[in-house]
């Protein structure tokens, strides 16, 4: 058993309906169990981040997200804008289709902005949506992110078409290190989809059942 689940979860909430409530529950529940971040979308940082003040839980959000399509110079202005609001973390896509054309330069870029405007700011976690991608492509973009300075390397958005698997995190693990942090995210639903993702290398896990997952039992959703 790994000690202090709770410390290893993004609680998250990145739905398009979320509410003011929905938000603001969200933030209750990671004061309550100590999870290591509340994930919202942009719009949410400022509020999340009032609520949040003076307690051990990080303000995480997501930039160029769900597609990544999005040009490097947006995403750095995203990424300020949300630092400015209060955000501690930030969980960018990576541009999937530079990356199937080999377009490893604008990929770099891409990260690289994205870090150069959290640089002793934030945290950059970099979300790669593994569902898409081959072996090779996702052992490519890995390496690519630890150049361009990020943090961590993330699975998942939850939004496309597949989670974190055990054999990706392996692999992600495998190509970057132990510099970097990994962080599983997508299906990520019980306790034992937890225990099974940190033996595999992951030191972060992005789930909206973070509550379920503490209290023994099985969550819902796809991230």
């Amino acid at each position: 058993m790994v000690d202090n689940i709770a410390r290893y979860i993004d609680h998250t909430l990145l739905k398009a309906d979320a509410t003011k409530e929905n938000i603001t529950v969200l933030c209750e529940e990671a004061k309550q169990y100590h999870f290591a971040s509340v994930c919202v979308n942009p719009t949410w940082v400022q509020y999340v981040s009032s609520l949040l003040k003076g307690s051990d839980v990080k303000v995480c959000t997501v930039i160029g997200f769900p597609l990544g399509a999005t040009t490097p110079e947006t995403k750095a202005f995203e990424t300020k804008d949300a630092i400015e609001n209060g955000a501690d973390e930030i969980d960018m896509v990576i541009n999937v289709g530079a990356l199937k054309d080999e377009n490893f330069g604008l990929v770099e870029r891409d990260i690289a902005a994205v870090c150069a405007a959290a640089k002793g700011k934030a945290l950059v976690k970099v979300i790669i949506e593994t569902s898409l991608l081959t072996d090779q492509e996702k052992e490519n973009v890995c390496k690519i992110a630890k150049q361009a300075g990020a943090d961590f390397v993330k699975t998942s958005t939850g939004f496309s078409t597949g989670g974190a698997t055990v054999k990706d995190v392996e692999l992600m693990r495998k190509t970057v290190g132990p510099e970097l942090g990994v962080k599983a995210s997508g299906g990520v639903r019980t306790i034992d989809d937890v225990q099974k993702m940190i033996e595999a290398g992951a030191t972060r896990i992005g789930a909206s059942s973070g509550v379920a997952i503490m209290k023994g039992l099985s969550g819902e959703g796809n991230y």
